[in-house]
């Protein structure tokens, strides 16, 4: 651990290490309504995004009305179930505090949420970043798996408000994304190991890692997300090291008429209550809980695990603010500023296969 820290620290510019340096990092997350009056807005404002439904305007916004009608008596249903509003906010929040004491030694280290889709977005936290006036700018997205509909989403939102700033001339670090990081791998494994102990007693345990789902077509455009998600699939498979459980990647959330990818994760479900295995479902795409595990993971699929047949049900934690999901964040910090501004991946190298068109790392040079 020492030589690995040294190794960063050694990377890291010089002006990284004075103790005046104040760094702006950008914490990227979709966001979820703070009421059931905001459930309409907030999906209109998501099935309006042209990373989404693409198609050109006027017809993206007269569906996203259309859509975000249908689907809104559905979804305050949902988060009625939550107390009237997404935890996801507060969740990140806690995320952003724990960085910043993990990062502390480097200056002054703020973290800022943004979300896409609700507030705070893009142009309320802008006023706050020009106050705290950064010498540096951090954008890590809260999606360890890359995909155009969510990183890149977030990041162009980002990107357009503050290129009519200042901020726009600041050297700024772009993390693309971290499927196999050790700390979100190792803090995933923490949240499993527990459920598939206990599982046993039941059978051999079905492993379901679900991760949210994205239409085929988006995929077929050469969207890296699906691969992304295998890339962390097989970390994870590694890191537990262990052959007394089945493991299967599933996805979830499916919206509208449109092909999704699969295999779903409701369909693994049902599959596991005929074949008569323990279920442990673990989300590999969320960090935070929201409605898609509180609602859609632990009260609608458990209860459709019990008609089912399944014999056992367990749903593993989100990595939240786990001491290893932080260490692992900080970690991209201190390895973004060391290779300089620019867009990089965990690992400052290309991690797609280059059929992923959608890759947003294509045009860039690799580091080596």
């Amino acid at each position: 651990m020492s030589q690995l820290l040294s190794s960063v620290f050694a990377a890291l510019p010089p002006e990284a290490m004075q103790p005046d340096l104040r760094i702006a990092i950008i914490l990227f997350n979709l966001g979820g309504p703070d009421s059931l009056d905001a459930v309409r807005p907030f999906l209109r404002n998501l099935f309006g995004d042209p990373a989404i439904v693409r198609l050109p305007n006027p017809l993206r916004a007269f569906l996203a009305q259309m859509l975000s009608r249908k689907r809104a008596p559905i979804a305050r249903r949902i988060y009625a179930e939550m107390g009237g509003a997404s935890p996801i906010l507060p969740n990140t929040l806690d995320q952003a505090r724990a960085l910043e004491t993990a990062l502390s030694d480097l200056g002054q280290v703020r973290a800022f949420p943004v979300m896409r889709y609700w507030h705070p977005r893009a142009e309320d936290v802008l006023h706050q970043v020009l106050q705290f006036a950064p010498k540096r700018l951090i954008e890590l997205p809260l999606y360890p798996q890359f995909s155009t509909t969510t990183t890149a989403s977030s990041m162009k939102e980002w990107d357009k408000v503050a290129g009519r700033t200042g901020l726009k001339n600041l050297p700024t670090h772009k993390i693309c994304c971290y499927p196999d990081e050790i700390g979100f791998i190792d803090e995933l494994a923490k949240r499993i190991v527990p459920s598939l102990d206990e599982a046993q007693a039941s059978g051999r345990p079905r492993l379901l890692l679900s991760a949210h789902g994205l239409p085929e077509k988006i995929v077929a455009a050469g969207d890296p997300y699906p691969w992304q998600v295998e890339r962390t699939a097989e970390a994870l498979r590694n890191r537990l090291d262990r052959d007394d459980y089945d493991l299967v990647v599933c996805y979830q959330s499916r919206v509208g008429p449109l092909k999704w990818i699969g295999p779903a994760t409701a369909d693994e479900v049902a599959r596991a209550g005929r074949d008569k295995r323990p279920v442990v479902l673990a989300p590999i795409a969320f960090v935070s809980e929201h409605s898609e595990t509180l609602v859609e993971l632990d009260i609608e699929l458990a209860a459709e695990a019990k008609t089912a047949g399944v014999p056992l049900y367990l749903r593993a934690p989100t990595v939240d603010a786990g001491d290893s999901f932080i260490e692992g964040l900080a970690r991209l910090v201190r390895n973004a500023l060391g290779w300089g501004p620019g867009l990089r991946p965990s690992t400052g190298a290309r991690l797609c296969g280059a059929d992923r068109i959608g890759c947003p790392y294509r045009d860039i040079a690799v580091k080596t």
